[in-house]
């Protein structure tokens, strides 16, 4: 079974990601939610060291309840600041804070964050047509600039290209790959 080159095939967490999760469509405002602050916690990093950490990083956070997040004080930071299972930034926790705060003023505005993401491309996969290897694209330009603009961290447009791919509004499995 041919995968995309990226991927470690020494590593079953990586596999199991690219097999199962990697590109496929997500609505499900948790789950665009928990990779929202993935993508900015992997900032830096590899994105295999956060899938190392995720499920720590689900118990740390309440498994992405968005409305806990938001209610997150100094003592629950310095807590996350003390959990040697996930990665311990302190503006990254605080933005994941604020990012909360934002991400519930779009589910408000558009009835759900889904609706609101969903629609930069009206609902459509944008699929791959080649194995350009890109790390942004005017799409995550704007949708980028819209999130910063409404006040979220770490979302720059490299970040938001991932995070566009790993919700699956990008299909940037390779032509060769058995999920192309």
């Amino acid at each position: 079974m041919k995968r995309c080159s990226w991927v470690d095939e020494n590593s079953q967490i990586y596999k199991d990601y690219h097999d199962n999760e990697w590109g496929v469509p997500k609505y499900d405002d948790r789950e665009l939610f928990e990779l929202l602050i993935l993508e900015g916690f992997q900032a830096g990093l590899s994105w295999l060291t956060v899938l190392k950490k995720r499920e720590d990083f689900r118990k740390a956070f309440d498994n992405f309840d968005v409305q806990k997040v938001t209610k997150y004080d100094e003592n629950k930071v310095a807590e996350l600041l003390q959990n040697e299972k996930i990665i311990r930034s302190r503006g990254k926790i605080n933005a994941a804070i604020l990012n909360a705060k934002i991400f519930i003023e779009i589910q408000k505005e558009y009835g759900s964050f889904s609706k609101y993401i969903w629609g930069f491309t009206d609902g459509k996969i944008i699929k791959n047509q080649d194995d350009k290897f890109q790390v942004s694209t005017p799409l995550s330009d704007t949708v980028s600039k819209d999130l910063k603009k409404r006040g979220m961290k770490y979302v720059g447009t490299v970040i938001i290209y991932s995070y566009l791919q790993s919700i699956g509004i990008v299909n940037d499995h390779e032509t060769t790959c058995f999920r192309y």
